[in-house]
């Protein structure tokens, strides 16, 4: 399960090229920060589903500190932490105080190491250039759009986009991630520089930019399929075709376009055997479905609506409403434990006459239910919550907010079809894992694609993460990624 993430509003900075951090000058990373990154790091990594600990981990860890020593950072090699996320969404994203993370996602996408090499470049830029400190300041300097950026009230503060939001503990800290189109220019500039110095083909600006794009367009044609909803937090760099046609002018001007590191056998090295999309660990989406096979659970949204999976939790959005899923471990009764819940709910600053639960059985589980009627700045909410006893120490649930007088219907369909997976569904549950391959004679993009693990865009699917253009041929001893299922989890 994986949560979204509530952005502050990015107010723009005007940076020269003159405010770029002389390479001779050394700043000290804010000592506070850095504490407060050191703090917060272990609950990131756990809010997006873990961290890559073993070779990969090192991999991307070696890469990003080889450029970083050449940012403007005092003592680079022990100020700056580079984390690979276990997410299922394309991002990567520095936090003040010098640690930067990248999705396992993102690098499916690339094609070599210099690729690679950028995005980190890209936010060790950030975090030299003291981005979060320029835009906190202009937040300052724009009150209101600070305020409408935040918005992270109670459920009766706000409507009901803004009360779902604040059933992630962990946006607040993130939200420092969103940064204004010059900032992300300065980044691009700041990429190049290093890559470069560190020795790498500055060709990895332009090409991960092009390849994030394509996936981008991609995701919008699929996403109706899939009923999957990109988070916001995946926004956090907005592209467009001239941050591309920029980079690849740097790129270009200084003289080393085709020169240097790319290293693309060692990086697809890397790539074999990751997981894409979903991890199994933390439940998978299937068109309208999401089921997690560790947790035995599956349930269905209805047509038309959107799902976001994290570690932590399943949110649902639609025309009628938004939802969540969630739950664990509890030893008190099913109808305290929704009260706890509606109390988390408004942040227990704000009392609602919350109607007794109602017991029900659903799907053979032990169940309870009930509405409360909020008055809100946007107009009247329903609030309700439908909790199911699991076990008897582990109880799930459903938060929905829809539209006064609509309670929990937009909804029945979703929580009447919550039930237990048989063992034998669950074990047919599979990752999706990246297999490089060579291309043999014979071989075409319509016979590698076949072998794609997803029933629609295959080819479309295989051109982007090989970031082939349609239409392409391939040649014999050329490598290629596929994206195949994984090995059956025991």
């Amino acid at each position: 399960m994986r949560n979204s993430v509530l952005l502050l509003t990015a107010t723009a900075v005007a940076l020269s090229p003159a405010a770029l951090p002389a390479q001779s000058s050394a700043r000290f990373l804010d000592q506070r920060e850095v504490a407060e990154a050191q703090r917060q790091h272990a609950e990131l990594i756990a809010e997006f589903g873990g961290a890559e600990t073993g070779p990969r981990g090192a991999y991307v860890e070696s890469v990003g500190r080889r450029v970083a020593a050449y940012s403007s950072i005092a003592n680079a090699g022990a100020a700056f932490h580079f984390t690979t996320l276990n997410s299922a969404v394309e991002n990567a994203f520095a936090v003040p105080g010098g640690y930067v993370y990248i999705t396992r996602q993102l690098m499916t996408l690339m094609d070599d190491e210099s690729q690679l090499a950028f995005a980190l470049g890209h936010e060790t830029g950030h975090i030299a250039a003291n981005h979060a400190q320029a835009r906190q300041s202009a937040a300052r300097r724009n009150s209101i759009g600070g305020i409408f950026g935040v918005l992270l009230g109670s459920i009766l503060g706000g409507g009901i986009g803004n009360a779902i939001s604040q059933l992630s503990a962990q946006r607040a800290q993130l939200a420092t991630l969103s940064f204004s189109r010059d900032q992300e220019y300065q980044a691009d500039t700041l990429g190049t520089r290093y890559i470069v110095a560190a020795g790498y083909d500055p060709v990895g600006g332009p090409g991960i930019l092009a390849a994030i794009t394509r996936a981008s367009a991609l995701q919008a044609r699929v996403q109706g399929r899939t009923n999957r909803q990109t988070p916001e937090w995946a926004s956090t760099h907005p592209l467009s075709e001239n941050r591309m046609q920029r980079a690849l002018g740097e790129a270009q001007r200084t003289g080393r376009l085709g020169q240097g590191i790319r290293n693309r056998d060692t990086f697809l090295g890397q790539l074999q055997g990751i997981t894409v999309d979903d991890d199994p660990a933390q439940g998978i989406i299937e068109g309208r479905s999401f089921t997690h096979p560790d947790l035995r659970i599956q349930f269905s949204v209805p047509p038309g609506y959107l799902m976001q999976n994290s570690a932590q939790a399943v949110t649902i959005q639609g025309s009628a409403g938004q939802a969540q899923f969630s739950g664990g471990r509890y030893n008190g009764s099913i109808e305290n434990y929704i009260y706890q819940v509606f109390q988390q709910l408004t942040g227990g600053r704000q009392q609602l006459n919350i109607p007794p639960p109602q017991r029900t059985t659903i799907n053979g589980l032990p169940a309870a239910f009930t509405t409360a009627r909020a008055n809100t700045s946007s107009g009247v909410v329903d609030a309700s919550v439908v909790a199911f006893q699991w076990s008897p120490n582990t109880i799930y649930h459903f938060v929905m907010l829809t539209n006064g007088g609509s309670g929990i219907n937009p909804f029945t369909s979703m929580v009447n079809s919550l039930r237990r997976v048989s063992p034998a569904e669950a074990g047919a549950i599979r990752p999706r894992v990246i297999d490089v391959v060579t291309v043999r004679p014979g071989d075409t993009v319509q016979s590698l694609s076949n072998r794609m693990a997803y029933r629609d865009f295959q080819v479309d699917r295989f051109l982007t993460i090989n970031s082939l253009a349609a239409g392409g041929r391939l040649a014999p001893s050329q490598k290629v990624k596929l994206v195949v299922y994984g090995a059956r989890r025991t």
